[in-house]
């Protein structure tokens, strides 16, 4: 058995080399994360700052004449909509999938005021500017938020609007999660590693199930955190937190004047600060079977697709049963 020796410590070495591989360092707008499309810019100009958003404009060969605009979540960027452009790509829709001002690729100013408004403003822009003057619109997550905000501020912009399990669907500071300042947020931000994001993943987009194909999305995040800029990256996200926290749109939503649907994985448990809380109020927050149907009867008119058996990701857990609702549900009001 000797002979096997040096191809054990050689299978050995290969990998500690791929583990290492996998925990590369990226900057704070992603330097040196590639995102499987072009990446374009929008320049513009926001609170007297120079910044630009980082877009993907994804054309199709045989356009349908409809527009469809991705708005990604606090722990995903526009590249972890691949297989949802990919799909509306083949059936005629250009996709826009924008990153967020704070997030990925996307400009971090040193000073900037955060809220879901001016979000929705800078996405409005950069719609805008590629002549684009009304489209679906699909928010995942924290997108899920600024969908619905965007939603009620440009009504004559949005087609439909799809929530794929949004949070903000509860008002936890209300529900007795206790506030925390900016600099405590950030404390909690520069703790963020790989295995963080992965349990916490695991948990709850995933329903304590892993695939390798989540992997490279936990890099991406977590690169950011392990690069040179790690203290700007912590920062920009604990503002963001702050921004989640403290502008739940839940009582918005019977305000809401455009063709709406809910996309919603039930085993989801997502609530922004449940760690923070007693047993009792934890027990209370993040139930999405209950929130899910509450949501859809405050939304006018609005039409609930569930998933039973998936978490806060459908559409990257079980990408051909969402995708498959997904795109009918589209294709049946373009008709």
């Amino acid at each position: 058995m000797k002979w096997l020796r040096p191809w054990l410590a050689v299978i050995s070495i290969l990998g500690v080399l791929s583990a290492h591989a996998q925990e590369q360092s990226y900057g704070a707008m992603l330097e040196g994360f590639d995102y499987p499309a072009p990446v374009q810019k929008f320049a513009f100009k926001s609170q007297q700052l120079d910044m630009h958003m980082a877009y993907l404009d994804i054309t199709p060969a045989k356009p349908n004449g409809h527009v469809a605009v991705l708005l990604h979540g606090k722990n995903f960027c526009a590249a972890t909509w691949q297989s949802t452009y990919e799909v509306l790509q083949t059936y005629g829709f250009r996709v826009i999938v924008p990153d967020q001002i704070g997030f990925c690729k996307s400009s971090k100013p040193a000073a900037y005021q955060y809220s879901f408004q001016q979000l929705a403003h800078n996405t409005h822009a950069l719609l805008s500017s590629l002549g684009i003057s009304q489209a679906t619109v699909i928010g995942h997550s924290t997108g899920g938020m600024l969908a619905t905000r965007y939603a009620l501020m440009f009504p004559q912009s949005v087609k439909q609007l799809v929530m794929v399990n949004p949070i903000g669907l509860e008002d936890w500071k209300a529900m007795g999660v206790p506030s925390l300042t900016i600099d405590q947020w950030y404390q909690r931000e520069l703790q963020v590693t790989d295995e963080r994001i992965r349990n916490y993943e695991r948990a709850t987009y995933y329903v304590n199930e892993w695939k390798p194909e989540y992997e490279p999305w936990v890099q991406m995040i977590a690169g950011m955190f392990r690069g040179p800029d790690k203290q700007t990256v912590a920062w920009h996200s604990a503002l963001l937190y702050d921004m989640i926290f403290n502008q739940p749109v839940v009582y918005e939503f019977p305000l809401l004047k455009v063709p709406t649907l809910l996309m919603m994985g039930e085993k989801d448990n997502t609530a922004i600060g449940k760690d923070l809380v007693s047993a009792e109020i934890k027990a209370q927050m993040g139930l999405y079977p209950e929130l899910a149907r509450r949501t859809a009867k405050s939304v006018p008119g609005a039409k609930l697709i569930l998933f039973p058996d998936l978490g806060h990701a459908p559409q990257m857990q079980n990408p051909q049963r969402f995708h498959t609702a997904l795109v009918n549900s589209l294709l049946a009001l373009s008709d």
